[in-house]
């Protein structure tokens, strides 16, 4: 029955085009996590990306979903981790899952043993995960596709919960990605230092504590300025979070 529910959910994921955070949210974090890394570590990086911005290569995990030879990493943007649960007792997905993929692609690149062609692609990998775990509904329950199969209006509009997330509220703005950075403003250094001390694992138990604040829609499930006013807040310090602990895992890799 899991297995379904993950076959479903993936279906869902291609169907509906639910990439966390939309372009401009997963540009936003390539971008704060430029501003943190360190000259020795975006000299590596710029040049392994062959000067390409890390805001530019964060989307590139979405991009090859249409492409047959990367199926094996549609299961890598999303997890299940049942209410009251941890990620320790969860079934793990055989496919992988975005917990252990982002702890394995780290492990792999500070390990330094992968060709350039190898090196690129992971570093790719790292940028985008890191982004989606930190969108709540990518630590999903296994109940609803995360959030994919929640119905809601979003302005009028038909949306789901999944996309208001990922993008709805975020395009809402009317910002480029640019903008949205400078929105977020920048952290204190003793902020800076505690979100990058913490773990991948700690970043999904974060997104499971939102559950409570994501799901409380009205009963007619049409969302507009309210349930943006009460959300928006959080969205921004997700991106912002993501950024900073994007670049202190890269400083760690590259610095």
């Amino acid at each position: 029955m899991k297995k379904l529910a993950s076959i479903f959910f993936l279906c869902l994921l291609l169907t509906s085009q639910a990439f966390a955070w939309g372009q401009n949210g997963h540009r936003a974090v390539g971008l704060v996590a430029e501003k943190h890394l360190s000259k020795k570590a975006k000299k590596k990086i710029m040049k392994l990306l062959q000067d390409n911005t890390l805001a530019e290569v964060s989307v590139w995990m979405d991009d090859i979903k249409s492409d047959d030879a990367y199926d094996h990493t549609h299961d890598w943007h999303w997890v299940t981790i049942q209410d009251g649960s941890t990620y320790e007792q969860s079934e793990k997905n055989p496919n992988g899952d975005i917990i252990g993929k982002i702890e394995e692609i780290s492990k792999a690149l500070k390990a330094g043993n992968l060709s350039n062609e190898q090196e690129q692609e992971y570093l790719k990998y790292l940028i985008h995960l890191v982004g989606d775990i930190h969108q709540p509904l990518h630590v999903g329950t296994g109940d609803d596709q995360g959030g994919n199969a929640v119905k809601v209006q979003w302005f009028y509009q038909p949306s789901n919960l999944h996309r208001v997330w990922d993008s709805d509220m975020i395009n809402g703005k009317d910002l480029s990605f640019t903008e949205i950075v400078r929105f977020l403003g920048q952290p204190e250094k003793e902020q800076i230092k505690q979100w990058q001390s913490t773990s991948v694992r700690d970043w999904a138990k974060e997104s499971m504590s939102y559950r409570p604040q994501v799901y409380n829609l009205p009963e007619d499930k049409k969302i507009s300025y309210r349930y943006a006013y009460e959300n928006y807040s959080l969205v921004e310090q997700r991106l912002l979070q993501a950024g900073v602990r994007l670049a202190g895992l890269l400083n760690e890799i590259y610095g």
